[in-house]
């Protein structure tokens, strides 16, 4: 079946509308949950960050009790603050322990975004509870740090 110009024209206007309609009804369906729209633009200005800092073998316990109920305030803040995809792994090397984390970062200015966290009184006692627990790598120390940034050598989306 042959469609003449008109006919097309027509076709791809009617689909448009439909799927403006269905991504309408799929942003107003829940309200009770908030979603990230992801796009292109957000895809190319994500900077994904790896940090490594040790762990005291007799605070494993208390370390992932914290992180099992995080408070919702530093939560908030790290989503204020532009932080996505957070994840932090355990891991014993040698009989030492060591904890990796992992985020992405979408805003435009870090380190204006992480002065902001590191202002948040909520944040500060977080960090109250979570410094003792932890071991921080030589470089990291020197620079009165816990976590010592890691380079990235491969990502695949």
């Amino acid at each position: 079946m042959l469609i003449n110009g008109m006919a097309m024209k027509n076709l791809t206007k009617g689909f448009l509308i439909i799927l403006a309609g269905l991504l309408l009804l799929t942003a107003c369906n829940d309200n009770s949950k908030t979603e990230t729209v992801t796009t292109v633009e957000t895809l190319k200005k994500v900077k994904r960050f790896g940090a490594v800092t040790g762990l005291k073998q007799n605070q494993i316990t208390y370390y992932k009790k914290l992180h099992a109920a995080v408070w919702p305030g530093v939560q908030r803040k790290i989503t204020e603050c532009n932080i996505h995809n957070y994840s932090i792994y355990l891991k014993e090397i040698d009989q030492k322990f060591y904890l990796f984390s992992y985020f992405e970062y979408t805003g435009n200015d870090f380190e204006a975004d992480m002065k902001k966290m590191a202002a948040d009184t909520t944040t500060q006692r977080w960090w109250k509870e979570t410094a003792p627990t932890q071991i921080p790598l030589p470089d990291a120390a020197a620079k009165n740090e816990t976590w010592s940034s890691m380079e990235e050598v491969f990502h695949q989306n």
